[in-house]
């Protein structure tokens, strides 16, 4: 009963701001100038809340909604994950002049020797019907006098929980480019006191495709019994000049078929 008399009651309160407002329309035009002073920073003061709450209702009303974990990994997967960069929104969004060794949240940390920064960084909505992570990460290289620039993705316990050599290890993103540019991706597994890196280039495909490589671990030198952390390093080639959208990444892995 209570809940009920107090939507009744808010809608009363409603209807009566929105006839005082536009009263103070209909009158602003009449109005001596201090007046009309008056009457523009109450209207800004209440459009500053208006704005704080079409703001947060946007981004939680929007598709894909805020922490879809929503993925598409291949049959037998055994394990995956998105980034939390790619998941839930960061604060600061966006970040300009970035520093070399700058974590963007908790997992994702960039890396660049520049000695002038002109990369800007920022975090991006997710709005398309072919999304299925909520934002994406959008990195704007103007002047670039350095000789590398990547993206360290640190991986959850959870990578390693179970590893062994017969494993397929699959990371798929989509990309946009502003213009063509090399992208590679770097597996690093830490085992006992070495480390295997093994290191393939991500084929950019159109924006509605998915593009993706895989490391058999078949072919490295890992030993799966001393299996540590696993770490994933996205290396940009001559990114001067360029806007580089990463609408999503993901990562997977699987056992290969026994013959």
């Amino acid at each position: 009963m209570a809940s009920r008399l107090g939507r009744i009651a808010n809608r009363i309160f409603y209807r009566g701001a929105m006839r005082r407002w536009r009263k103070q329309a209909a009158r602003a035009e009449a109005l001596d100038l201090g007046s009309l002073r008056r009457m523009r920073t109450r209207a800004r003061e209440v459009r500053r809340q208006l704005d704080r709450v079409l703001y947060v209702a946007d981004s939680r009303l929007t598709l894909p909604l805020i922490s879809s974990n929503a993925m598409q990994p291949p049959l037998h997967s055994d394990w995956s994950h998105r980034p939390s960069l790619w998941r839930g929104p960061i604060n600061p969004p966006g970040l300009a002049s970035v520093r070399s060794k700058a974590p963007l949240d908790q997992e994702v940390t960039i890396y660049h020797d520049c000695k002038i920064s002109e990369v800007t960084l920022r975090q991006i909505r997710n709005t398309s019907e072919i999304d299925l992570s909520p934002f994406g990460v959008r990195m704007d290289v103007f002047r670039f006098d350095g000789s590398f620039l990547s993206l360290v993705v640190a991986l959850p316990d959870s990578a390693v929980e179970g590893l062994q050599r017969r494993h397929l290890v699959r990371v798929s993103a989509q990309v946009e480019l502003e213009k063509p540019l090399e992208i590679f991706a770097r597996l690093n597994i830490k085992h006992g006191p070495n480390t295997e890196q093994i290191v393939r280039e991500l084929p950019v495909v159109h924006r509605d495709d998915e593009a993706y490589v895989e490391f058999d671990l078949a072919y490295s030198k890992l030993n799966d019994k001393r299996i540590e952390r696993m770490w994933l390093d996205l290396i940009f080639e001559g990114p001067e000049m360029n806007q580089i959208t990463i609408r999503d990444l993901t990562l997977s892995r699987r056992p290969r078929a026994d013959f």
